[in-house]
């Protein structure tokens, strides 16, 4: 259901590859490889649970603010959801529960956009 397969093959211009070993000595361990490996993999099957993601992972970032006063922009908070190490992740879970809901399902997806 869940099935993760794993790309190992690299290109030619990355470090380490086989023309100098010694440059692949400094690649750094990453920690949410795993989860973002299982979000990617995750397909939607069911109707619930595509609804409930589309519901619960947000459109757009929430904390994106402009701050007025008087109808003069005094600052404006930027985008937070960029600093969410798996915000791609999510973003591409969302947009696959929507392109089913309206694929499979024939459902009307203006109301989650």
């Amino acid at each position: 259901m869940f099935g993760i397969e794993q790309n190992n093959q690299s290109s030619l211009n990355e470090p380490g590859d086989g023309m100098n070993p010694a440059k692949g000595r400094s690649r750094s361990f990453d920690l949410l490889h795993p989860a973002r490996a299982w979000l990617d993999a995750w397909q939607i099957h069911e109707v619930f649970t595509a609804r409930l993601l589309s519901r619960l992972i947000p459109a757009q970032c929430p904390f994106e603010r402009d701050i007025k006063l008087f109808g003069r922009t005094l600052f404006h908070i930027p985008p937070l959801c960029k600093l969410n190490p798996l915000y791609e992740q999510l973003v591409g879970l969302r947009f696959r529960a929507l392109c089913f809901l309206a694929d499979e399902c024939g459902e009307d997806i203006r109301s989650y956009v």
